[in-house]
């Protein structure tokens, strides 16, 4: 004989179920594949980031660094802080793209290179963090939108390339004779300064001269090539978190070692878990009535809940339940509304009118203390049933 085949439950999930609980999950999931695949392929011809003189993309640096070729300047890529100070020297250009990456120790390593080598420091964006070592004397003030300005300036390279996409922060100098141009209210945003008997530094607001997208803009080509080609030698400084010269014990604070990217990418898990709330409770509909498996007694229901009591040692709990089931069945009895069934004041004096003797104390029965022991719990269910039993029949 074969087996019965059970039948199936209104608990058993069917295949409808299970797509109707997992669809959303899927279809996020293939969004974000998409969505990654998508931009991989954007980003496939270019593997660098951001001021990368290899990149091709908009933010990348390699059209500035093919015309300085074509010029017959040499383009070094370096990554750390003992290749970038090796490199320095009188016929050298070092272009550093993010300064106020580097420690205070790296700071200092890299001016003391620098000061004397009698080459050209380019310092992209420096601000507070980075200007008191690498251009002491130099103040950082707040920072203008990027846009085409004049460069009002003597300086030759600003004179001859003419207005160019200038702002980002600008500088303020105390010594009159560095030369600042492209000002915006008051204050240059491209900043040369030589103090005597040490090396040229420029410190420039913004890099968007320097970006492939904005080359072709205003004077922006010109200006670039005259700042970077003045020796035969370009060293391009793309400062790393991972270089072994960032702990040297100088001050970086946790998020300094943390990748520029983690607060997008704290954003970005944020949002999703915020989408992911909202899709979970989307589910939550009114209730849906469904037939059980079983059927269970109500005399088991109850004598399960009691069990629970008394494992809990829930003598009040019980003895609470109790007295308030047999006053909101007495309430309709005596002809009071169901607000006076816990009353007092309403519910005693009526009940003590019904009851043909006065052996039975309904206050204390209906709204007295808890039991001491399992024992005077069930004395005290008996008395409330004989109670009740003498309301119904006087």
């Amino acid at each position: 004989m074969t087996a019965p085949i059970a039948a199936p439950t209104s608990t058993t999930v069917t295949a409808r179920q299970l797509w109707t609980r997992t669809r959303g999950l899927l279809l996020a999931l293939a969004i974000l594949a998409t969505a990654g695949i998508a931009l991989a392929a954007l980003h496939s011809n270019s593997q660098h980031g951001s001021l990368d003189p290899r990149s091709a993309d908009q933010y990348g640096s390699r059209a500035v660094a093919q015309l300085l070729k074509a010029q017959g300047v040499s383009t070094r890529v370096v990554t750390t802080l003992d290749e970038a100070t090796a490199a320095t020297g009188p016929d050298t250009t070092l272009l550093i793209t993010v300064p106020d990456l580097l420690t205070e120790g790296q700071q200092r390593q890299l001016r003391a290179a620098t000061a004397h080598s009698g080459g050209r420091t380019i310092l992209i964006a420096p601000s507070s963090p980075s200007l008191g070592i690498l251009a002491p004397g130099i103040r950082a003030e707040s920072s203008v939108s990027v846009k085409p300005r004049d460069p009002d300036c003597a300086q030759p390279a600003a004179a001859r390339a003419g207005r160019a996409d200038a702002g980002g922060i600008r500088y303020a100098a105390p010594d009159e004779s560095n030369d600042g141009c492209y000002p915006a209210d008051g204050l240059p945003t491209l900043l040369r300064t030589a103090p005597p008997g040490q090396g040229e530094t420029v410190l420039l607001g913004a890099p968007d001269i320097l970006l492939n997208h904005r080359l072709d803009k205003e004077g922006n080509a010109s200006l670039a090539l005259q700042l970077l080609g003045t020796r035969p030698h370009l060293v391009w400084y793309l400062p790393s978190l991972g270089d072994a010269s960032a702990t040297d014990g100088g001050k970086s604070s946790f998020f300094d070692l943390i990748p520029s990217g983690w607060r997008w990418a704290t954003l970005q898990l944020a949002l999703a878990a915020v989408l992911a709330a909202i899709w979970r409770a989307r589910r939550l509909g009114p209730l849906v009535t469904e037939q059980l498996p079983v059927a269970i007694r109500a005399s088991e229901a109850t004598e399960g809940r009691a069990r629970l009591y008394r494992k809990a040692n829930a003598r009040d709990r019980a003895a609470d339940t109790l007295r308030s089931a047999t006053r909101t069945r007495l309430a309709p009895l005596l002809g009071m509304p169901a607000s006076a069934a816990h009353s007092p004041e309403a519910l005693v004096p009526a009940v003590s009118a019904r009851l043909p003797s006065a052996g039975r104390d309904p206050l204390s029965l209906l709204f007295g203390p808890t039991p001491a022991d399992d024992a005077a719990l069930v004395r005290l269910a008996d008395e409330l049933d004989a109670l009740e039993r003498e309301v119904r029949t006087s």
